[in-house]
């Protein structure tokens, strides 16, 4: 009885970071940043080589251009909802007229950057990850390896091109799309003339709103695009290996997305840019 109360009491005082499963887990955490770490490492060297522009190209049609549509989507039925909540919270108040100012400037520094990354990381991380974790598990990736072809210059840099370029574009599209679902609700729901709406907003939309918005915008396409493309480089295990690997490619560049936006807000707000 004494043996199995010491075993039991041995067992209680054992430190957590000794634990077994606790270990695992850091010491799988510490083996992945060092690998991410090591491929941002080879794609700056690869961006100082000839880039693939005609792969850079067709990566932007692929994961931007046919992207505008969930994005723009997204952006029109967000600005929507925004103007009627707005309304509905403002009536007792008597301001229903500044309905358009608080959509303007919701979407402009928040919720169209923020809503474009989330659903870019949602189709195009998940893309990225499934494809290139296909040609990983297919050993496509360790042949062009073989043949001498370096997987960073020829798979990952133009992905990672492509996202940064096209995310300032497609927020651009979203705060205009927002705007404009804002302007169908104060028109149609919200009894206010559609002048007056264009007016308040342009009143109220300043060159700073609209930079405190998009220059957050590169950060979020860097991160979804090499978290898709480590995720996707690393997948073991054939089509389950990929299937997981998807998972937490777009789970991660979620978690990601809305930490970064945190941190690059309170940053844009402190820097004496003008940015505020």
């Amino acid at each position: 009885m004494e043996l199995e109360t010491t075993g039991s009491l041995s067992a209680v005082r054992t430190p957590f970071w000794k634990l077994p499963r606790l270990r695992r887990w850091f010491s799988r955490v510490i083996l992945h940043l060092g690998g991410f770490g090591q491929m941002l490492v080879d794609v700056l060297r690869a961006a100082r080589s000839r880039w693939e522009g005609a792969e850079i190209l067709r990566q932007m049609d692929s994961l931007g251009v046919q992207s505008i549509s969930i994005t723009n989507l997204t952006a029109l039925f967000t600005g929507m909802v925004l103007a009627l909540q707005t309304s509905y919270a403002l009536a007792q108040f008597g301001g229903k007229l500044f309905v358009g100012r608080v959509v303007v400037l919701s979407l402009c520094r928040e919720l169209g950057p923020t809503l474009t990354a989330l659903m870019i990381a949602a189709r195009v991380g998940a893309g990225i990850t499934a494809e290139l974790g296909t040609m990983a598990v297919t050993e496509q990736v360790d042949a062009m390896r073989a043949l001498g072809a370096s997987p960073i210059r020829k798979l990952v840099l133009p992905r990672v091109v492509a996202i940064v370029v096209m995310m300032p574009v497609l927020t651009l599209l979203a705060d205009f799309l927002g705007i404009v679902g804002g302007l169908f609700i104060a028109i149609f729901e919200i009894k206010i003339g559609a002048g007056f709406y264009v007016s308040t907003v342009l009143q109220s939309l300043k060159h700073n709103d609209l930079l405190h918005g998009l220059c957050k915008t590169p950060f979020f396409g860097f991160e979804i695009a090499m978290i898709g493309c480590y995720n996707g480089l690393h997948a073991q295990g054939g089509a389950d290996g990929v299937g997981r690997a998807t998972t937490t490619a777009v789970v991660l560049a979620s978690i990601f997305v809305l930490v970064s936006d945190f941190f690059l807000t309170k940053l844009f707000l402190i820097l004496p840019l003008g940015i505020q």
